[in-house]
């Protein structure tokens, strides 16, 4: 009988072992490091601590995932939201995959001066893509969401096309027309004289959120309407005894700054302006469908099966301050679209649903519970550390940026990898334009192709983020030597990834960076 009982023991282990993790990666919209009651950044002992902001807004279940799992304070992304997308679908820089700006449904917004050859399409059916890699290895790949990986007129605006079995919400838009059902989400009806135009009442031209239709009309935010969609997809897959990647892209915190009625109430005597007053409901409600989902992987009873991963696509675009200065992201400058840390630097973190020590998949990525990684690390890095976890290999001949998470993930610094982190925006206009930016370690170099009224007439921006982490003293002229050595680490970058570059004024000539004299 003992020996039966051990049978059946290892019997049970091999096959959880041979069951694939689910994986959730939940993406916010527009939402940076300082858009949360958890607090990322730290004292000089590496503690938590804590900023004004952290006390204005409510994300209590972003803090209760973090308790089950590792926050990266030092994390990623490109200032903008298409480049980090397709960046985390490919595993690839954006210089790389040369979407290097935000997708504009219907037309190449290069900007004045922008590349000619930059890649304004985005994905494209044939990409080497995660949810491709991961629907052919037998898992069941869901989009909810905000897709925006491709314009209208191509296939990819359809996230279908490029390896997820099941879309919810996701089109070529970036941002919904109405986070209300009420207004259907920002379509209209099409008998209307508008509608016939394609505009959706309160928001932009084409900006109505496909997929919905089923809540037009109802009082219902439209987080919630996808946190629904998401818990009976999932649920499906779980019936059907089949491993999921969820691929859970929310519209919020993105603009229009609409108030989700569910928390307004809190943030009344919050001495806010009206508008940050609803940006932070937005973050509110994103939280509470975090929570929601960790309470149906719990319901479902696949929570330590399950690996969940949450972060940001760019800086924050919280209504507060001046775009250039310490505002929104406090005490970080800058904000989305900027080449300051606070248009770049997002929240993190990821954590096993629930801890069983026991789980084959946990003992072979264990991730530290409540523990902060300071190492840097980029969006990125997603594609092979998912793909890792899966037991899936990633075809030779696909070129990856992208380095496994396993060894942070841990809380232990990875000795092996570098902390280089390249951020380039050849394109106008935005917040700061035509502009690369290039962290190696501790020192952080911009080089600004044009003069502009931001960089003061010069072309560089030098700054150590050990001694200045909110980017208040430029050392450009004063340290020249290392100002040299971060441009030639910028201008290999570059090249390694075969970047394009914005061209000279009413010309064709690419623009490439200089070395300083």
């Amino acid at each position: 009988m003992k020996h039966l009982l051990i049978f059946v023991l290892v019997l049970c282990s091999s096959l959880f072992a041979a069951t694939p993790p689910n994986v959730v990666v939940m993406l916010v919209d527009d939402m940076g490091v300082m858009d949360t009651s958890l607090p990322f950044l730290t004292d000089a002992d590496g503690k938590p601590k804590r900023y004004p902001l952290n006390d204005f807004y409510r994300t209590p279940n972003m803090e209760r995932l973090a308790a089950r799992g590792i926050r990266f304070n030092n994390f990623c992304a490109m200032s903008v939201c298409s480049p980090t997308r397709i960046s985390i679908m490919t595993g690839q820089n954006a210089a790389r995959h040369r979407t290097t700006n935000w997708i504009n449904p219907d037309n190449n917004n290069a900007g004045p001066s922008g590349p000619p050859d930059w890649n304004w399409e985005g994905l494209k059916k044939g990409d080497v893509t995660l949810p491709k890699l991961l629907q052919a290895s037998g898992y069941r790949t869901i989009h909810v969401g905000k897709g925006h990986f491709a314009p209208r007129a191509f296939e990819a605006a359809n996230p279908q096309a490029i390896g997820f079995d099941i879309n919810v919400a996701g089109a070529s838009i970036g941002a919904p027309g109405s986070y209300y059902g009420t207004k259907n989400f920002g379509a209209i009806p099409d008998n209307s004289k508008a509608g016939k135009k394609g505009k959706a009442k309160g928001g932009k031209p084409g900006a109505a959120v496909p997929g919905l239709e089923k809540y037009h009309g109802q009082v219902i935010f439209l987080t919630e309407a996808l946190t629904l969609e998401a818990k009976a997809h999932v649920a499906d897959a779980v019936k059907e005894q089949k491993p999921f990647f969820l691929y859970f892209a929310q519209y919020a915190v993105h603009s229009p700054h609409q108030s989700d009625p569910r928390s307004a109430a809190h943030y009344t005597n919050s001495g806010k302006p009206q508008p940050a007053q609803n940006f932070a409901t937005l973050i509110e409600g994103m939280d509470k469908s975090l929570g929601d989902m960790l309470d149906h992987l719990d319901a479902l009873g696949i929570a330590d099966n399950t690996l969940v991963i949450f972060l940001g696509d760019n800086g924050s675009d919280a209504p507060l301050g001046h775009e250039h200065e310490v505002a929104c992201a406090a005490p970080l400058r800058g904000k989305k679209g900027s080449h300051y840390e606070g248009g770049m630097r997002v929240p993190f973190i990821a954590a096993w649903a629930k801890a069983n020590a026991a789980s084959p998949h946990q003992q072979r990525l264990p991730i530290t519970a409540g523990a902060i990684q300071s190492q840097q690390a980029a969006v990125y890095d997603l594609f092979p550390t998912i793909l890792g976890l899966a037991g899936v290999e990633t075809p030779a001949s696909h070129a990856l940026d992208g380095r496994k998470l396993d060894t942070l993930l841990t809380g232990k610094a990875d000795s092996a990898r570098d902390e280089k982190f390249l951020m380039h925006y050849p394109h106008s206009p935005h917040r700061t334009d035509y502009f690369t930016t290039f962290r190696d370690g501790e020192w952080k170099v911009i080089y600004h192709y044009f003069p502009t009224e931001v960089s003061g007439g010069s072309h560089y921006q030098l700054f150590n983020l050990k001694t200045d982490p909110f980017e208040q003293m430029d050392l450009a002229k004063t340290q020249p030597t290392e100002l040299k050595r971060m441009m030639q680490g910028l201008i290999a970058g570059l090249e390694a990834q075969h970047a394009v570059y914005p061209v000279e004024k009413g010309g064709t000539t690419p623009v490439k960076p200089i070395l300083p004299e």
